[in-house]
């Protein structure tokens, strides 16, 4: 028997990389599937990618009205979320010294904001025995030159797993959060800017820290999502689990 069979999931800011890679893998294994986006043509592109589950709702994660229109969507066309993977967010560099507001509030809207409210809008179409993913990274345990604001709402949203395990222990589901390291996505690529020999020079860096001495692909990271969705893992509560080639772990 498939892993999801005949559970409704949602995965935010699944239209590429690991987000795209979960919704996937969650169709195949037997879930219907809702992918929100913030651009229509790469939802629409997402939702063929995946098949004939999966439903793309056009979404920002940082706004609120869409949040509740996107969980008034789902609660009138499927009732209830099983599988809630909340995996939209962003970010870019910079030092200090060069830190903006503009900079600042961009990923904590993002990554902490966004997350936050996703979660707790869609808390009432919940059901008992739910599991709730949040994505954190390795960085939130590192630090990182140029990436500290970054990194600090991923250290906020394993804080966030922790504490809300408790707010919710009545309900019955789970939250726990899983960590990448450096993926081989267009997130971390264009990080370099648009040059290919750049961007390959960022993931050979990245590589020669990395244990396993690669980067990891999105898919990898998918499975372990799969893990903590599934009732694999069900006695696994505001746990992280890192998927990161052991580079945050010497």
């Amino acid at each position: 028997m498939n892993k999801l069979e005949n559970k409704i999931a949602l995965v935010t800011g699944g239209t590429s990389g690991i987000g795209l890679a979960t919704a996937k893998l969650f169709a195949k294994e037997g879930a219907r599937v809702f992918v929100t986006g913030r651009r229509q043509a790469e939802l629409d592109a997402a939702v063929d990618a995946i098949g004939p589950n999966a439903t793309g709702i056009q979404a920002d994660s940082a706004s609120s009205a869409d949040l509740q229109r996107l969980v008034d969507t789902i609660g009138e066309r499927a009732g209830r979320i099983d599988v809630l993977y909340a995996n939209a967010g962003g970010g870019s560099m910079a030092p200090l010294g060069s830190i903006t507001g503009e900079h600042f509030d961009d990923a904590f809207d993002r990554n902490v904001k966004g997350l936050l409210f996703t979660v707790q809008t869609a808390l009432p179409l919940l059901s008992r025995g739910a599991s709730v993913v949040l994505t954190g990274s390795a960085v939130g345990i590192q630090g990182t030159p140029a990436f500290s604001v970054y990194s600090a709402t991923k250290a906020a949203v394993r804080n966030l797993a922790r504490s809300w395990i408790l707010d919710v222990k009545e309900r019955g589901f789970r939250i726990n959060v899983v960590s990448p390291g450096p993926i081989r996505t267009p997130g971390l690529v264009e990080l370099a800017g648009n040059d290919a020999a750049a961007q390959q020079g960022l993931l050979d860096a990245l590589a020669s820290q990395v244990p396993l001495g690669r980067v990891g692909e999105p898919e990898e990271v998918a499975k372990a999502v799969l893990f903590l969705a599934s009732g694999d893992s069900s006695y696994v509560n505001g746990a992280e689990l890192f998927v990161d080639g052991g580079m945050a772990q010497v």
